[in-house]
């Protein structure tokens, strides 16, 4: 198969989020000579896969501009193209020991503040630098593949689409544009501008794409356009290396949560450590409620059924997965919390599914993860945000083994139905060449 030239906006190659492995895994084999990114600095890290893609350009301090005052103490970072297997050249253009102290700041209260007065969406904008432009020029795609997290990524996107003229992929990974119109001064004002920009970028695209079949069927009703699926598909031989096949229980059991914290979670995690507490004192076990997290959070510190383990290696996760006798996918169950994921699909999901470890997913249920768990049945699924009955759900599960062998059997089923990287990234292929073959760019 002849594969066009890609041109990737605003997601690097990465294995430690969850757009990245997304990425990295619908890309997989295509030819890495035919594939460039462009994103912004504080997207690109140490972690970036340089045998996928070895031609970046980073959206810098020529590109992004912030406001007055803003861009007194904005971070510079380097303009210009990046070659990732050139480790030593590039540790002076990569940003790789991001200030803790400096991200938190921002993240609790300089967001909220921007948030609220109204100036999250336009405190910075990206535009085409000349330097960009040559760039792009000598990579000549034949094909864009766009992903936009905010507004500055949609207008962005509007603005290279409008200067290549190439065909275009959009592809959504969570529904972020419910949330704006929620706070601050002007939301009325943003909701409905950023609402028209938004359209104007779908506009441009040949194919749309969503995260799961949830977001596709909602778009349809809500922009009028048709959307395709395209989830994380996993390499199943990567995984089934250390695959679980034992559902005999230890002494110590675990249950793992492994993934971010924040908003949409954390809440949710709250409630499984007191189920699992609860089922201790009823059983009279000592089951531990592992979360595997950049950070533990402060109520975690001080529970003794609880241990946080850091992140690991990529390469190291099938064998983290398998060793856990429950895996629990949670979303919080609030208003704010629903917004955000009601329509997301976690990127781990498929890799539980393939790690041989029966899943609890607890959830809402009108979100597209418990739609997908209930109707393939690859999970035991709690939608009642009830202490209670999660920890009876919990319960039975550890004292019924064909119980779990049932739903780790079935789980790795749809994994190999559903998910399989080889099956899927043919599909996808295909399909970015058959949007190629289409008429001129109008």
């Amino acid at each position: 198969m002849h594969l066009p030239k890609v041109l990737i906006i605003n997601q690097p190659f990465n294995t430690n989020t969850g757009g990245g492995i997304t990425l990295s895994n619908l890309f997989a084999k295509w030819d890495r000579d035919k594939i460039a990114v462009a994103c912004s600095g504080y997207l690109l890290t140490e972690k970036m896969d340089p045998t996928l893609c070895n031609n970046y350009y980073q959206l810098g301090s020529k590109e992004r501009k912030w406001i007055f005052p803003f861009n007194l103490f904005s971070r510079k970072y380097y303009s210009g193209t990046l070659n990732i297997s050139d480790e030593i050249n590039i540790k002076d253009k990569i940003v790789v020991n991001k200030s803790k102290l400096r991200v938190k700041l921002i993240r609790q209260y300089m967001h909220p503040i921007f948030e609220s007065i109204g100036f999250s969406h336009f405190h910075a904008r990206t535009r085409l630098s000349s330097e960009f432009c040559s760039w792009l020029d000598d990579f000549d795609p034949d094909i864009l593949y766009i992903q936009a997290h905010n507004r500055e990524d949609v207008l962005f996107g509007i603005e290279i689409c409008d200067y290549l003229k190439r065909r275009m992929v959009f592809h959504m990974m969570d529904d972020w544009p419910t949330l704006i119109g929620v706070k601050g001064i002007l939301k009325k004002f943003w909701k409905s501008k950023i609402n028209n920009e938004f359209r104007v970028l779908l506009d441009r695209a040949d194919l749309l794409m969503g995260i799961s079949d949830y977001m596709c069927e909602e778009y349809k009703k809500r922009y009028g356009k048709e959307f395709i699926t395209f989830h994380n598909p996993i390499k199943l031989e990567f995984w089934e290396k250390e695959q679980r096949e034992n559902y005999e229980l230890p002494e110590t059991p675990t249950v793992l949560y492994a993934g971010r914290l924040g908003l949409g979670i954390d809440k949710s995690l709250k409630s499984i450590a007191e189920a699992i507490k609860k089922v201790n004192k009823e059983l009279q076990t000592n089951i531990k409620f592992v979360v595997q997290a950049q950070d533990a959070l402060d109520w975690m510190k001080n529970d003794k059924n609880i241990e946080h383990r850091e992140f690991v290696k990529y390469e190291e996760l099938p064998s983290v997965f398998a060793k856990a006798d429950l895996l629990i996918l949670p979303y919080d169950f609030s208003v704010e919390s629903l917004s955000y994921i009601k329509y997301s699909m976690p990127t781990k999901a498929p890799e539980y599914m393939a790690s041989g470890t029966p899943i609890v997913v607890f959830a809402p249920q009108d979100t597209a993860l418990v739609q997908y768990a209930e109707k393939y049945k690859w999970a035991a699924v709690v939608t009642n945000n009830n202490i209670d009955v999660l920890a009876e759900k919990l319960k039975q599960l550890f004292l019924e083994k064909s119980l779990r062998q049932e739903i780790a059997k079935t789980a790795k089923t749809t994994a190999e139905t559903r998910h399989d990287s080889e099956l899927v990234g043919r599909e996808f292929q295909q399909i970015l060449l058959n949007v190629t073959k289409k008429n001129t760019y109008e």
